[in-house]
């Protein structure tokens, strides 16, 4: 079997290349090669989009794309035929993207890009001091006791929530079913507008789905505390960056954070870099995916024995 890896991270596929599969690595933006247009499984990480509509529509043995994001969007864009199993990374980034939107949410909630900017201007910060030791505003400054809302809880939030939780949140999901997760409580997204009024925190771990898109609107910005904040550590389709970019404008938010946002990199004229009480990061939450060449191996196994194939999401 001929399998095709990205020459954008190394991958430890000894072991498939002895048992006399051909495994060979190819450049993510340049078109496929056309000696290795035979092969039955492509392998995706960081690929352009051009690579991928190349490999799609020149590929005829193809019968597998392993994709190593945890969200599939641009493998399922790429118009791949309907007899090809598409597999996505999910669970690759759990810890990476987990330990990031915590990071996010701290930084937020105990505004340490007012004291960066403190810092910067050499100015001992005593307003930020008395308002976060204030007993009117101190709950502000703090997840202790903070009710936060993870929207999108799959095995991300999983990884997230215990950690939200040992610091004294209140931790609730929002997926399309209710029920419990991961030992948390997580009500349907039909639900959602009945907890965003009681939220201090809305993190989003959404996919990118015709469905999603621009999910975080002026509706549900309204249905937040002016004190609430956002984080973002889904994809950047999910937010109405216009209504964001008025809902901090105007104080109708605290604060946000972005891991993520519509066009990447952001562009140097984006108004959202100038935006008020706004922490962007350049989409570095995941970048990381952890077991790899395990999930590589094990889908490729499948497939030889024609078993079900983990992750798997078309195909």
């Amino acid at each position: 079997m001929k399998i095709l890896v990205p020459d954008t991270i190394e991958l430890d596929l000894a072991h498939l290349a002895a048992a006399r599969d051909d495994v060979v690595v190819y450049a993510v933006d340049q078109p496929i090669p056309a000696e290795h247009r035979d092969a039955e499984v492509l392998v995706v990480w960081r690929n352009t989009s051009e690579n991928l509509s190349d490999a799609a529509g020149s590929m005829p043995h193809l019968k597998l794309v392993q994709t190593l994001a945890a969200g599939p969007d641009s493998v399922l864009a790429a118009g791949f035929a309907d007899t090809v199993a598409i597999t996505s990374g999910r669970s690759l980034h759990d810890g990476p993207v987990a330990e990031h939107a915590l990071a996010l949410v701290l930084a937020a909630v105990r505004r340490l890009d007012v004291l960066q900017d403190s810092q910067k201007a050499n100015t001992w910060n005593q307003p930020y001091n008395a308002e976060q030791s204030n007993p009117a505003t101190e709950q502000l400054y703090t997840l202790d006791g903070a009710k936060v809302t993870i929207w999108g809880f799959g095995s991300i939030a999983g990884r997230l929530a215990p950690l939200l939780a040992a610091l004294g949140a209140t931790v609730t999901g929002v997926a399309n079913s209710k029920g419990e997760r991961y030992g948390f409580p997580v009500v349907s997204t039909d639900e959602l507008s009945e907890v965003l009024g009681a939220t201090d925190v809305l993190i989003s771990i959404l996919p990118a789905t015709p469905e999603t898109t621009d999910s975080l609107n002026k509706e549900i910005l309204a249905a937040l505390p002016s004190t609430a904040i956002f984080v973002n550590v889904g994809r950047g389709a999910t937010v109405d960056e216009d209504a964001l970019l008025a809902a901090l404008t105007e104080g109708r938010l605290r604060a946000a954070a972005l891991d993520v946002t519509k066009i990447e990199p952001l562009p140097t004229d984006s108004k959202l870099w100038s935006a008020p009480n706004l922490i962007i990061t350049p989409h570095v939450a995941g970048n990381r995916p952890k077991g790899s060449a395990r999930l590589v191996t094990e889908n490729i196994a499948a497939l030889k024995d024609g078993k079900p194939l983990t992750n798997q999401v078309a195909g």
